[in-house]
């Protein structure tokens, strides 16, 4: 009895401290089947993924209102299982400390919170991935070396800063990016700098009822497209936008989406459009199919974003 007694005595100290601490196991498994051309090329039937990913993330409360905490993401293929970009933990890998009243510091790899701030989040009925995601939004997109910092949320304002080290190759990427959300209206926008590449981006989104109708403006200054080759192509500047709708009904989802690329200074034409009809249909709160078309025209701007593209597909979306 005396054995069992201190057995339990050790269980109970110990149990707060297991508390503190927890584990979380994410991801997404996300494929299409898909029919896809290029300019007046023929049409080929693909099998694509669209992002999948795992994620590892936790956190450590370590007394006091403050916390420790982690996120690890990995993106594959799911059509074949291949890694999917150079790194293993290509899509995040991050820690942080923080807490409620002061906020909470970032040190590691994620993707740009302006980026999130403004064209993700109108990007509803495929999350911004595969042949139907945003063809125009202009970012350098830099993840790794990066310094971070996230504000405490005052009435549903929140900031986000960070801070990427450049190398002899590559300059300094600053960021930053505010959302606010009360209610039915979601605004945001986003900064990104490196060196004499800066854009900017604001974004609204609001909800009436069924209906969800949102976009974004993006001013992009000295742009310099550089390609696998190695060569570059000087576009300067140029404004852009993307509106996005979506109509529920039930577990049905009916999205339009439309996008406009920057208008370059340094070209004589430079208009291309993009058009995407979607549907989705909720099997449950993590798992959807869904269909869609886009369209992509850019006759005029060949050397910037390559022939025209169509694409329809179906696919199925599993979270877990």
């Amino acid at each position: 009895m005396k054995k069992l007694t201190l057995v339990a005595l050790l269980a109970a100290a110990a149990a707060p401290a297991f508390a503190q601490s927890s584990l979380q196991v994410y991801g997404r498994l996300n494929v299409t089947a898909e029919s896809q051309r290029v300019q007046d090329g023929d049409r080929e039937y693909v099998v694509a993924d669209n992002a999948s990913r795992i994620g590892f993330k936790g956190t450590e409360d370590l007394g006091g209102g403050l916390k420790a905490g982690f996120q690890i993401e990995h993106g594959f293929d799911a059509t074949t299982g291949a890694q999917a970009g150079g790194a293993f933990w290509n899509r995040q890998a991050e820690v942080n400390l923080g807490s409620s009243q002061f906020g909470t510091v970032r040190l590691g790899s994620f993707t740009p919170e302006s980026y999130f701030a403004t064209a993700d989040y109108v990007s509803m009925h495929n999350h911004d991935t595969g042949s139907s995601a945003d063809a125009f939004y202009v970012s350098t997109f830099t993840k790794a070396n990066k310094v971070g910092y996230v504000s405490p949320s005052w009435g549903g304002f929140q900031l986000h800063a960070s801070v990427a080290e450049g190398s002899t190759d590559v300059e300094r990427t600053y960021d930053l990016a505010a959302n606010f959300d009360q209610g039915a209206l979601h605004l945001g926008a986003g900064f990104e700098k490196q060196g004499d590449f800066k854009q900017f981006a604001v974004r609204g989104l609001y909800e009436f009822g069924a209906f969800t109708v949102g976009g974004y403006v993006q001013r992009v200054s000295n742009y310099v497209k550089t390609y696998s080759d190695g060569s570059s192509l000087d576009l300067g500047s140029g404004t852009g936008f993307r509106i996005a709708t979506v109509y529920t009904l039930r577990q049905h989802e009916f999205h339009a989406n439309i996008g406009s690329a920057p208008e370059f200074d340094n070209l004589d034409k430079s208009d291309a459009l993009q058009l995407t009809l979607a549907y989705n249909y909720n099997l449950s709160k993590r798992t959807k199919i869904h269909a869609f078309v886009t369209r992509v025209d850019r006759d005029d701007v060949l050397e910037v974003y390559g022939g025209n593209f169509d694409s329809f597909g179906l696919g199925v979306r599993h979270n877990f």
